[in-house]
């Protein structure tokens, strides 16, 4: 099953207004929620994105493949994956940090989000400025 456009905008707008309803709540302290169930919403996305990721990488492994322009798609998809992971690795420390299961310093706490920013901006740097060799 293939998802439209429209059909993913709303999607990331469901869950997107679902976690923010959920913060304002644990935030005016209306609801005595762990931090853990706050990100449920963010959790169940991540994963139908991942999942969605995996199949499309999984796709190419079956045989009748047109492996056209497959090296660059798949190395892009790489790293979808591994900006996948560094938000999760984030959103967990993050969550981890809020409950007080940690004593880590908050600065260690955004050092996945750090490397997904600077590894999106080395992304948009490469795709800006790359010269094509035709």
């Amino acid at each position: 099953m293939r998802m439209s456009l429209a059909q993913r905008v709303l999607l990331t707008w469901l869950f997107t207004l679902l976690f923010l309803i959920m913060l304002v709540l644990k935030l005016d302290e209306k609801a005595p929620w762990n931090w853990f169930l706050i990100f449920i919403p963010v959790w169940i996305f991540d994963t139908i994105l991942l999942v969605m990721l995996i199949v499309k990488m999984a796709g190419r492994c079956k045989s009748g493949f047109d492996p056209r322009n497959g090296s660059q798609n798949m190395k892009k998809k790489a790293w979808y994956l591994i900006a996948m992971l560094l938000k999760l690795a984030f959103c967990l420390a993050l969550c981890a940090k809020l409950q007080r299961f940690t004593t880590m310093k908050l600065a260690y706490v955004f050092i996945p989000l750090w490397a997904l920013l600077i590894g999106g901006m080395v992304e948009l740097g490469y795709n800006i400025f790359h010269v094509r060799r035709d």
